[in-house]
């Protein structure tokens, strides 16, 4: 040790300003370790957990638009659901007023029926009296009067040939009201069957309508929750990665921390300050004594430090204990620029 501490005002040679340097550099230690032990994967770690971060948190982002979304198509849904109910209970309607429509066409058809009958056997009365005053001859006035043996003959006569007539005109009316009656009720029958038609295609558009409702919003809420459900499990994903990560960062600093403090007692060992140091200066002799400065003992204190550190005898005479005790007041005032071997 070639610095007698009671010359503070003298300047530092050039290794002394080295030694300082490097006692500045001893006193970060813990810190520099920390940043070369492990420090690369524990950034790394550390920009993976930011980037997760981040991503977890537009991952909810999205997760709370897709809630909205779901919500609206909810809200579609409830309403297509109320759509459905109202249109079923028209369906229900128009079941009943189909099979009143069906009844009236039935019933129409059997008037018809009936009309048609009526119609025939007119049509063969009028034949059969047509064929008959063909066959005959129709009688008129005249032969009627030449032919009548007297008054009575002859208003019987004339009142059977009203009768005739009569029976005749009733006759062509009658197949003229049945011919009315069946195009009528044709028509009726037509109208009816036209109305069940346009009713049941009224039902099946209705149908369509259900379902292509209800099967939209259904097709919606499910790929919305599978949706939300993805992200969801992404996010999970995340934190767990996230809490992996955190736990890899905080064994990581735990370890930097302590291969620093491994390192540091490497480089101290037993002694008061580093070992390379005391090795350097007096191999470790306890006892050693340099003849050009007179420094003694391990740390190979000059005896004006000795004394001014409040030693008592000379320094290599003092016990191990003491040596120590007033190294380290050394090293905590000046550091490693006490020592000349530290440059």
């Amino acid at each position: 040790m070639g610095i007698d501490r009671r010359d503070t005002l003298s300047p530092l040679p050039r290794a002394a300003t080295f030694v300082a340097l490097f006692a500045l550099a001893l006193a970060g230690a813990l810190a520099l370790i920390t940043k070369s032990s492990g420090a690369q994967s524990i950034g790394e770690l550390n920009s993976r957990i930011a980037s997760a971060k981040e991503e977890a948190q537009a991952l909810a982002q999205r997760i709370e638009s897709t809630s909205a979304e779901l919500a609206a198509t909810q809200q579609r849904a409830i309403a297509a659901a109320k759509r459905e109910a109202e249109l079923s209970a028209t369906l229900a309607r128009g079941r009943e007023r189909e099979a009143r429509l069906e009844a009236a066409v039935a019933d129409a058809t059997a008037k018809l029926r009936a009309a048609r009958a009526k119609l025939a056997k007119a049509h063969d009365a009028l034949s059969e009296r047509l064929v008959a005053i063909y066959r005959s001859g129709m009688p008129d006035e005249l032969s009627l009067l030449l032919d009548s043996d007297g008054w009575d003959d002859l208003a019987t006569r004339a009142e059977y040939l009203k009768r005739i007539e009569e029976a005749d005109a009733a006759l062509v009316a009658r197949v003229r009201e049945l011919r009315n009656e069946v195009a009528d009720r044709l028509a009726a029958v037509e109208d009816a069957e036209a109305k069940v038609e346009a009713h049941n295609k009224e039902l099946a558009a209705a149908r369509d309508q259900i379902a292509a409702a209800r099967a939209q919003a259904e097709a919606q809420a499910a790929e919305l929750r599978q949706m939300r459900a993805a992200r969801e499990a992404a996010i999970n994903e995340l934190r767990s990665k996230i809490g992996k990560w955190t736990n890899e960062v905080a064994r990581l600093e735990r370890i930097s921390q302590r291969e620093a403090r491994d390192e540091v007692n490497q480089w101290f060992g037993d002694w008061a300050i580093p070992e390379s140091i005391v090795m350097c200066e007096s191999g470790g002799d306890w006892n050693a004594v340099n003849p050009s400065s007179g420094a003694g003992g391990a740390y190979q204190i000059l005896p004006s430090t000795w004394e001014l550190y409040g030693g008592e005898g000379k320094p290599q005479d003092a016990s191990p204990q003491e040596q120590s005790e007033i190294a380290a007041q050394i090293w905590a005032d000046s550091g490693a620029a006490a020592w000349e071997c530290a440059g």
